[in-house]
């Protein structure tokens, strides 16, 4: 006689807590990383900090670097949502916004929304990537996918013709990837002090100076960072 089928459960309420567990391992992770680094951090440290067993990290995670990656993609988008940047609503804003100044002020505010949320944690992930080949791997594709990024934002001004006489597309593109690349937040916030505001402030104006060939007279009404 055959045995019978087992049957998983899954019921929301498991899901729930399955969830809540994984975003209090994450939490814990980043205070850790932050903290110490992410040589110094051990999956055993992890599971102490959150406060569950090491084997629920590594089922949950698999790896420290694994725990890593999940951090970055949950503070990089801003939930838990498996959507790529490419997709989200205020990154397509910026893309679809007609008026060249206030498309770069948007996109100057998500700039410092995401650097808020991930600005400390790519240090991480740079200074890990020079140990752990899974964390190089981790950091050559947010450079790829940050340089896709913008270059996107680049091509939508360039097709309204919108870009400084004289300023080609590639050239375009790798001044704005410079003056939005996490390094600036970390020089100017990090080291030198500045607020978040001064910083979106700063580099809308750049932007607008760089791209466009134009300091802008008057700021366009954007919404602010925490709005987004």
């Amino acid at each position: 006689m055959a045995e019978p089928v087992k049957r998983t459960y899954n019921s929301p309420r498991r899901q729930e807590q399955a969830a809540a567990t994984q975003a209090e391992i994450l939490s814990a992770a980043q205070r850790l990383f932050e903290r110490h680094g992410y040589g110094a951090t051990t999956m055993a440290a992890i599971a102490a900090e959150a406060g569950v067993a090491l084997k629920t990290v590594y089922l949950a995670f698999e790896s420290k670097s694994g725990v890593l990656r999940a951090l970055w993609n949950r503070l990089l988008r801003g939930d838990d949502a498996d959507a790529p940047v490419a997709v989200r609503d205020w990154y397509r804003e910026v893309l679809e916004e007609r008026d060249p100044e206030r498309k770069l002020r948007l996109n100057a505010r998500n700039a410092r929304n995401v650097k808020g949320r991930v600005g400390a944690l790519l240090e991480i992930i740079r200074g890990g990537s020079q140990a752990d080949p899974a964390i190089a791997a981790l950091w050559e594709r947010i450079q790829t996918e940050f340089l896709a990024n913008q270059r996107a934002v680049i091509d939508s001004l360039a097709k309204r013709n919108a870009l400084r006489r004289g300023l080609g597309v590639d050239e375009a593109t790798d001044l704005l990837w410079t003056l939005n690349h996490p390094a600036v937040w970390a020089l100017l916030v990090g080291e030198r002090g500045w607020t978040p505001e001064r910083f979106e402030a700063w580099l809308a104006d750049a932007f607008c100076s760089q791209l466009l060939g134009r300091p802008a007279a008057v700021r366009l009404d954007v919404p602010a960072a925490d709005q987004v």
